[in-house]
């Protein structure tokens, strides 16, 4: 199958290199614009980009997702499927209905908790013992497509956000594969979310600001997410 991957950070690249290894064609790379960092305001590559590079794979940054231009030259390369890991943006109905098989969006949350931008810290910083990840078919809400396949992770007492972002990357990888397996196959049938949603806003600095008055797990736990 064409592949179109659209992913920006870290957590993005296990599924990328596992998709490079099977028998997928992944004809594009789409990931967010550069940023300056620093007193020098250098410009600074995102994960993705760095790694796209170092192989040679057609990269696109679009400035506006929303761009007709972009829009038209990933119709161009006719992907069969649109593959999302952390992109950080929400695509528009028009970027939805280009793949033929749909897009599919790799989510570091058991949904529909957790839905959002930062699934990972959030569902942390609440305490939480166990998550995971949800390959979903996407539309054009806020994650709330249907759930094709999902796979539990527990949450230890000494993880933090990095640790934990590590081996769900990893899961998130061996699941996209599955996926897409069971899709070519026609033997995965999408559900609708089930259960009352919570959500996982982007963080702020504020978001990093100690409340001493509250107990120490919950202290505990937010210097573990952030």
């Amino acid at each position: 199958m064409r592949i179109a991957f659209f992913g920006t950070p870290e957590f993005a690249i296990p599924s990328l290199i596992a998709l490079l290894q099977s028998e997928e064609e992944v004809t594009v790379i789409v990931t967010q614009t550069d940023k300056r960092k620093g007193r020098g305001h250098v410009s600074s590559f995102s994960p993705v980009k760095k790694f796209a590079l170092d192989r040679g794979i057609k990269i696109l940054q679009p400035v506006h997702i929303n761009d007709p231009l972009f829009i038209e030259e990933l119709s161009t390369l006719m992907p069969d499927v649109i593959v999302v890991v952390a992109y950080g943006k929400i695509l528009p109905a028009q970027i939805l209905r280009l793949p033929r098989l749909g897009c599919i969006n790799v989510h570091a949350s058991l949904l529909p908790k957790y839905r959002g931008a930062a699934p990972i810290q959030w569902a942390i910083m609440s305490g939480e013992k166990k998550t995971g990840i949800t390959a979903m078919f996407m539309d054009e809400g806020l994650d709330t497509g249907d759930i094709l396949l999902q796979e539990e992770a527990e949450i230890a007492d000494d993880d933090n956000a990095e640790t934990l972002s590590k081996r769900l990357a990893d899961i998130g990888a061996s699941l996209l594969l599955k996926t897409i397996k069971g899709i070519k196959g026609r033997y995965i049938q999408p559900i609708p979310q089930i259960g009352t949603p919570s959500y996982a806003p982007p963080l702020k600095k504020d978001d990093g600001r100690i409340d001493w008055p509250k107990t120490a797990i919950k202290i505990f736990n937010l210097v573990r997410a952030l």
